[in-house]
């Protein structure tokens, strides 16, 4: 009997392994991706190039509307921004909110075309940005679109063409909109680097100058349309851990 049993345990224990390599094997589960997070707040700085293009026209006290000159200038801009983005579960879709200042340092001027003793001029100081992104990401890079309103800190100014004096000038803030785009590069989990182009329409607004000594000027008003082209680098600085990666879904 003992023998018997002997034989029996043999028998199993050559035959298992054999049964053990005809069952089926779980395939291993896919691997992890990790993807880009480009979800939380953010505070950067932003440097760069601006060019303002200004037309005036005149109504004059009689009620004359005459087309006057334009001039187009460009100068350096720099500030800052901050804002807040959310990836969308599908790993691929952005969208955000962001506000920008900018000091700027943009003047140009033209003498009037009806009126050659005079010459027109436009400086602005500053502007702002309130935007919404809506931004498609490849990982670590981001591409997206931006629109909103737009302010800007202006000085209308008449000059005499011969002396250069000043003869009446106006500050106004005006208001209009903005459309841009950008791309951006997250070199490290919480750093990045952009490049970014907006378009301000600042439409046309109607300034009156006191005490002008111009027989064309004096008592009329002045009708100036306001565009600018803005093109940035941007770095920004998102906070705590919002830069760990994602998930990929299968």
């Amino acid at each position: 009997m003992r023998s018997y049993l002997l034989g029996t345990l043999a028998l199993v224990g050559m035959v298992a392994p054999a049964l053990a390599a005809d069952l089926p094997v779980k395939a291993p589960p896919p691997p992890v991706i990790p993807i880009f997070n480009w979800s939380g707040f953010y505070i950067g700085g932003n440097a760069g190039w601006g060019e303002s293009e200004n037309c005036w026209d005149a109504i004059t006290a009689a009620g004359a509307f005459l087309v006057d000159a334009c001039h187009s200038r460009s100068g350096g801009v720099f500030g800052g921004q901050v804002g807040y983005r959310w990836q969308l579960p599908d790993n691929h879709f952005v969208i955000g909110l962001e506000a920008q200042g900018d000091w700027a340092n943009i003047r140009g001027s033209q003498v009037s075309l009806f009126d050659p003793a005079v010459t027109l001029g436009t400086k602005i100081d500053g502007l702002g940005l309130f935007t919404g992104q809506f931004g498609f990401a490849w990982d670590r890079w981001l591409w997206y679109v931006k629109g909103g309103a737009a302010v800007t800190d202006d000085r209308f100014f008449i000059n005499s063409t011969a002396t250069g004096i000043g003869l009446a000038s106006v500050s106004s803030t005006r208001w209009g909109g903005v459309l841009g785009t950008g791309f951006e590069y997250a070199f490290t989990p919480n750093w990045s680097v952009g490049l970014e182009y907006d378009h301000l329409f600042m439409s046309g607004a109607d300034t009156t100058f006191a005490g002008v000594v111009d027989p064309v000027l004096t008592g009329a008003t002045s009708r100036i349309n306001q565009d600018v082209n803005m093109v940035t680098v941007r770095f920004n600085y998102r906070f705590g851990d919002f830069g760990s990666p994602l998930v990929a879904h299968y």
